[in-house]
């Protein structure tokens, strides 16, 4: 495949990653608009206690418009919030200019809010302290907006573009406020904008996707799926081979990964492109139980151009010869991969094989690579994001260590690593709907696929062979 067409490809999967980015977008607004939207036509968010141990708790609203900006002459919507004292004090909200509110604070104890995240509800906040009182809140001139008594107080305020601070605090200014509160805004914008978000989103999926099928065209490449079945009986379709060189630099490995960052960025976009095209694959198997063959080469030459740079820099480090820029096989390259192209598949197992029946590898491939991921919370630390154990990052940093000491990479620890990296693409082929046969549970260690192997001719049957001559008699 040429360069250029790969590069129709690339900004036709960049046109359908904005255009699905603004969909969701879109639908997230109209989702909101028919569950969170209630009589009056507000936006409410869930009612959540906020204390603080000063005179007030404050919060500031940028709004302000900037050279350029799209403006309106009318507010931009209406904010409601309510609040009800915890511990049935009278209390006070209001909405003034920062700078005012910042002023009149000054030199007295209060707390100013600096996020807010909703799930888990989490409040990050800066606390100020000084000796001076702050004096009634009513006593001022400044307040826009304004509520206060005791019971559930509601204030609405017609937005406005400026810099804004919002206050809670007891309405006689005494320390220590509490009130379970709840904002709300009303606005126009959402539906419209929500439904144009959409709108252009799918079409944007849409326009990329067709980019990407002209440009791919009829593309096939003989080397791509050269195979079209294992020439060994029993043997996986998709094969993954690679040779361990015997001269390998004892210390390149410790640069490989900076030298494949051109590879990196170029695999990065491509894989941008093999999602959606899956995706259209597994509609066209659904309804004609054919893969659409130039979605699958260009598939199969990702996945190629993956494992080669994969094998080089990180998940082997079995060559120090530099990979092409190609999706196409490289019989001269000393790491390869091919997919036995099918000519039918199961309609019904791809709404199935990429996520339920593929469960018990994903568990084993997560083991290989540490490729599982958990996000911890919490209230006091920051969140973190954590990975698992990769057996064979581990075994690769073993046998490069190995070898810058010893000059030699064990040939037992790159067959094993082989036969891991080996499971994990047949599992991968599996999950991107390349094949109906279900990956074997078994490590097919050594550089070379068991499918790769050349069957050899059966001996020549011996009752097939002509009869030997009768001695001739000797004549009397």
């Amino acid at each position: 495949m040429r360069a250029g067409r790969i590069i129709v490809v690339i900004f036709g999967a960049l046109l359908s990653v904005v255009g699905f980015a603004a969909a969701v977008g879109g639908g997230v607004l109209l989702v909101g608009h028919l569950a969170l939207r209630d009589d009056a036509g507000y936006y409410n968010s869930p009612t959540e206690r906020l204390d603080t141990s000063t005179a007030a708790l404050m919060t500031r609203v940028d709004i302000s418009a900037r050279p350029g900006d799209w403006s309106l002459d009318e507010p931009l919507g209406t904010l409601r919030i309510r609040a009800n004292s915890a511990n049935e004090a009278a209390l006070f909200v209001g909405v003034a200019p920062a700078k005012e509110v910042e002023t009149w604070l000054n030199g007295a104890d209060y707390e100013r809010v600096t996020a807010v995240s909703a799930w888990p509800f989490r409040v990050d906040t800066d606390l100020f302290f000084g000796s001076d009182k702050v004096t009634a809140p009513s006593a001022e001139r400044f307040w826009v907006a304004s509520v206060s008594g005791t019971g559930q107080q509601t204030l609405t305020w017609p937005i406005e573009r400026g810099d804004w601070a919002i206050v809670l605090m007891n309405a006689d200014a005494r320390t220590g406020v509490a009130a379970d509160v709840s904002a709300g805004v009303q606005t126009a914008l959402m539906l419209p904008v929500g439904l144009v978000l959409t709108g252009a989103g799918v079409l944007l999926v849409l326009v990329g996707v067709i980019v990407m099928l002209v440009a791919l065209g009829r593309y096939e490449h003989a080397g791509a799926s050269a195979k079209d079945r294992p020439l060994v009986d029993g043997a996986y379709p998709v094969r993954l081979d690679a040779t361990l060189d015997t001269r390998l630099s004892r210390w390149m490995w410790l640069v490989k990964w900076f030298l494949a960052i051109p590879h990196l960025i170029i695999l990065a976009l491509l894989w941008l492109a093999v999602i959606p095209l899956t995706i259209v694959a597994g509609i066209a198997i659904l309804f004609t139980g054919r893969y659409p063959r130039a979605i699958f080469e260009f598939n199969v030459g990702v996945l190629r151009w993956t494992w080669r740079v994969q094998d080089y820099a990180f998940y082997a480090l079995g060559t120090d010869r530099y990979p092409p820029f190609s999706l196409h096989s490289d019989p001269n390259y000393p790491a390869d991969l091919a997919i036995d192209y099918p000519q039918r598949l199961s309609r019904g197992l791809v709404l199935v094989k990429w996520w339920l029946l593929a469960i018990p590898h994903y568990i084993v491939v997560a083991l290989f690579t540490g490729s599982w991921l958990g996000w911890s919370f919490g209230y006091d630390d920051d969140s973190s994001l954590t990975a698992g154990f990769s057996l064979i990052g581990t075994l690769v940093i073993v046998a490069v260590v190995i070898l810058a000491f010893t000059g030699r990479y064990p040939q037992p620890l790159f067959e094993f690593v082989m036969g891991m990296n080996r499971w994990c693409y047949r599992v991968l082929g599996y999950v991107m709907l390349m094949r109906d046969e279900y990956p074997p549970f078994r490590l097919d260690n050594g550089g070379t696929d068991p499918g790769s192997v050349p069957q050899q001719p059966p001996p020549p049957d011996r009752t097939d062979e002509p009869a030997s001559a009768s001695t001739a008699t000797p004549a009397v």
